[in-house]
């Protein structure tokens, strides 16, 4: 579900990317990709409060994922998705660099 997520995500459709990751959170809650998906998209979508409460989850579900796969771009991301998935983040409310 988290890949169907970021598939989602990737081709601009936000709300079947919100849906594919509450799915997978939904099977693990403790997997901290999931949360990441579902605060950029909800970003993207405009949904604040709910983006921001996303956001906050997938730091706190996984501080060490979350650091590998936001404050450097691991490199199967290519640089423009790396890109769009921090645009999502930052209207979710991340202010990282």
């Amino acid at each position: 579900m988290n890949t169907l997520a970021l598939g989602h995500y990737f081709c601009g459709e936000y709300e079947a990317a919100v849906e594919a990751a509450k799915r997978a959170i939904r099977s693990d809650p403790n997997y901290p990709n999931a949360y990441r998906w579902l605060a950029a998209a909800l970003g993207q979508l405009g949904r604040s409060a709910e983006a921001k409460e996303a956001l906050e989850k997938a730091m706190a579900v996984g501080p060490v994922s979350f650091d590998m796969y936001v404050r450097q771009r691991v490199p199967w991301h290519r640089p423009e998705d790396y890109a769009h998935m921090l645009e999502g983040l930052r209207k979710a409310g991340w202010r990282g660099t």
